[in-house]
């Protein structure tokens, strides 16, 4: 018997929008989006850290000065309590994904269990 996996997947993506979790975030952001401020300060934060990540992954060393301003940065992000709803939402999301990806996972534990 052949079984299309994507299928599946389509639908548990239908599923995953329907989620408390997803629409909680989806209208984080909608507020984000509205609040002039508020859009201007995540960007900013955003921008930081693909910044820094891409200086890492390139093996290229940050300076004191980089994490001092990321820092101030992000507890500047946090203290706006739009975007603070938000990132407590995308935590709550990725919760919700880790667990799908620990169901996902389970068959290919067994397969190792007891080896």
């Amino acid at each position: 018997m052949t079984v299309n996996i994507y299928d599946d997947i389509n639908k548990l993506e239908n599923t995953f929008r329907k989620t408390t979790e997803y629409t909680a975030v989806q209208q984080a952001v909608l507020d984000v989006k509205s609040d002039p401020q508020a859009l201007a300060l995540f960007k900013s934060f955003r921008d930081l850290q693909m910044t820094l990540q891409e200086k890492q992954m390139q093996g290229i060393e940050i300076s004191g000065e980089e994490l001092e301003y990321a820092q101030k940065t992000a507890q500047l992000a946090q203290t706006n309590e739009k975007i603070e709803k938000m990132l407590q939402a995308e935590m709550a999301l990725s919760g919700l994904i880790d667990e799908v990806n620990r169901v996902l996972m389970k068959p290919v534990q067994a397969l190792y269990e007891g080896m």
